[in-house]
């Protein structure tokens, strides 16, 4: 085989970007770039995904990876992605929903206390007041110390039960940027109902076309080979196989491979407990939209029947995820729903149908939804990352890749949370270091 120096195994968006700017091949599993960050189409009635808009418009256009909008981001990198095709900005509408009693809380909740009553809003107000001091190990510790007993039993312990398949009470803190807690925030919220919008995602854009667009401008300016979907790295021959039998020989190989499965393929063993992720089934349903069907982009929720954490709306954030003929009434809906497994444990087909009849039922029992004309499941087998207290497992299985010539870049490759824009980023840093010279 002939050996093409340096390689980057995966075309989603950090992929891509390293392939832009170093010039060298990108290898992807699909047939199509992005990775999870691709949008594609779906007919109502219709069962074929399309990853193209079809001419006449009449499709819902879904995301694989559910909801991906694009936050904060270097001014720089923003200015790519705008540069590669026209993109829309938003202001973020998102809630709490508790199910059982119908009540909207605008999100974060700890800043919107008004909503739940005099009564807990004080008693929430004197635990963020009064939480204990110290250093937190896991996640409950740290959801508890932040806002109390009161607001963690009410919400954080069952949405983060959700959220987490379970895992929240023995992984380790992190991410805590996304619900700030600030105290004088949280006391104007009680009081007035109109606290100042806080958080990483308050604003964000998306592509005028879609992200399928933005994934498709960024593969035309490198070199994609796909169907190339990475089985073993051989590291001691500095060699990597293909699941269809071809293989390439590298000198780095660069990976967006999560972190988890690179080691597995490299075969490299490290004495030391691998960290948890959560996997996520996110159900794309396109609607006639229902008579209670909120504005909001999205809602959190930590009490549905069905298990599911989140139900996002794509056509409320752009009417242009609907079939076009519904654009402007604005009867119908295009959504996502996910639902967290712990580290893999994807649930057959017949336990998905099961699963996807409830939550539409659910759904129309709330009154989002009328009539659902296409259900589609998607599977995220690695989709949010986690580190157990104390835990070196992800610095060790990073330096000892790098030992090997294999280099972890991204969101899942370097075991961290990272929007698209950041994730752009990470991909042009990787492609200065490892271009041809």
């Amino acid at each position: 085989m002939k050996r093409p120096g340096n390689l980057i195994i995966g075309g989603g968006v950090t992929g891509l970007a390293a392939g832009i700017t170093s010039g060298l091949p990108v290898f992807e599993a699909e047939s199509v770039p992005g990775g999870i960050c691709s949008s594609y189409y779906l007919a109502p009635g219709g069962g074929r995904r399309l990853f193209e808009a079809p001419e006449d418009g009449e499709a819902y256009r879904f995301e694989i990876g559910g909801g991906h909008w694009i936050f904060g981001g270097d001014p720089t990198v923003l200015r790519f992605i705008a540069s590669l095709g026209q993109v829309k900005s938003y202001k973020r509408k998102s809630s709490v929903f508790f199910s059982k009693t119908g009540l909207y809380v605008p999100y974060p909740i700890q800043n919107n206390l008004g909503y739940l009553g005099k009564d807990i809003a004080a008693k929430a107000i004197s635990e963020i007041i009064n939480a204990p001091s110290g250093t937190p190990r896991t996640m409950a510790e740290w959801l508890e110390m932040s806002f109390g007993r009161t607001l963690t039993e009410m919400f954080f312990a069952p949405f983060h039960d959700l959220y987490t398949a379970g895992l929240w009470t023995k992984i380790a803190p992190q991410d805590s940027y996304k619900s700030p807690v600030n105290l004088s925030i949280a006391v104007k919220g009680a009081i007035d109902k109109t606290p100042p919008a806080v958080g990483y995602n308050v604003t964000y854009i998306y592509p005028k076309k879609g992200l399928d667009a933005l994934s498709r401008k960024m593969a035309e300016r490198c070199g994609v080979n796909y169907g190339k979907r990475a089985a073993r790295i051989k590291a001691d021959k500095k060699e990597i196989q293909f699941a269809d039998g071809s293989g390439a020989k590298y000198d780095n190989l660069v990976s967006t491979l999560p972190l988890n499965k690179a080691i597995q393929m490299a075969g490299v063993r490290i004495d030391e407990k691998p960290s948890d992720y959560t996997s996520v089934l996110v159900l794309n349903i396109g609607a006639t939209r229902g008579k209670k069907c909120p504005d909001d982009h999205w809602l959190y929720i930590p009490d549905s029947e069905s298990r599911f954490h989140r139900v996002g709306f794509y056509s409320n954030v752009d009417a242009s995820f609907m079939p076009r003929s519904s654009r402007k009434e604005k009867g119908r809906v295009s959504i996502y729903v996910e639902k967290a497994y712990a580290n893999g444990k994807k649930p057959g087909d017949k336990e998905i149908a099961a699963y996807a009849d409830s939550v539409v039922k659910e759904l129309r029992s709330w009154g989002f939804i009328g009539k659902a004309e296409t259900v589609d499941p998607t599977w995220i087998d690695v989709a949010y990352t986690w580190s157990a207290p104390g835990s070196g497992w992800k610095e060790t299985a990073m330096r000892e890749l790098e030992k090997r010539g294999v280099y972890q870049i991204g969101r899942y490759g370097r075991w961290t949370f990272q929007g698209i824009a950041e994730s752009i980023k990470d991909g042009f840093f990787a492609g200065g270091a490892f271009g041809r010279s």
